[in-house]
């Protein structure tokens, strides 16, 4: 048994879920959600107690027992309190700022990177620097996080980049200048 997918999900006040088959729609004060499952998976919503049964013990349905489970719990988690991922950037003249649907990003290239923000996810830029990104859904939330980030990864010899909020950035020693020098 799933030691994962046997845990139930309680479902706080406020949160209202919809289960029609394998599609579960889940509402709350952060927003909507939903996502269609896979038939094999069972799911029951009890007294305001979500479980999730597989019907056998194939290796399909013990893999798909633990993930149901875990994007369920997220699903109702983020319609309750939402996801959010901090970025900073480092570096001299680089910032952010959102402009309407867009964040733009300025980290030392020719011209301003600009990244569309989906419905939903909600940007802020304190500071210049510092980039929240936040919404319902862990998955979005994090897809954007990575793809903001990947416009400048952190390098190793001066550090500057966009990094995660206490991210550790391994620095390399440059080059020792020769003292000889021929």
């Amino acid at each position: 048994m799933s030691r994962i997918g046997k845990q139930p999900i309680k479902v706080p006040a406020g949160v209202k879920v919809e289960l029609k088959g394998a599609q579960v729609a889940v509402e709350g004060p952060q927003g909507k959600l939903s996502r269609a499952f896979s038939p094999n998976m069972k799911i029951t919503l009890d007294n305001g107690i979500l479980s999730v049964e597989r019907p056998n013990n194939s290796k399909q349905n013990r893999q798909l027992h633990g993930l149901t489970r875990a994007l369920l719990a997220n699903m109702v988690e983020g319609a309750n309190k939402g996801f959010s991922r901090s970025l900073e950037i480092v570096g001299v003249g680089y910032s952010a700022k959102t402009q309407g649907q867009s964040l733009n990003v300025d980290v030392g290239f020719a011209n301003t990177v600009s990244k569309v923000i989906p419905s939903g996810i909600k940007v802020e830029t304190p500071g210049g620097t510092r980039i929240v990104i936040s919404g319902p859904d862990k998955q979005v939330v994090g897809q954007l996080a990575a793809e903001v980030r990947k416009i400048r990864p952190p390098e190793p010899y001066k550090g500057k980049g966009i990094r995660y909020v206490g991210e550790v950035v391994r620095r390399k020693a440059g080059k020792a200048f020769a003292a000889g020098g021929a």
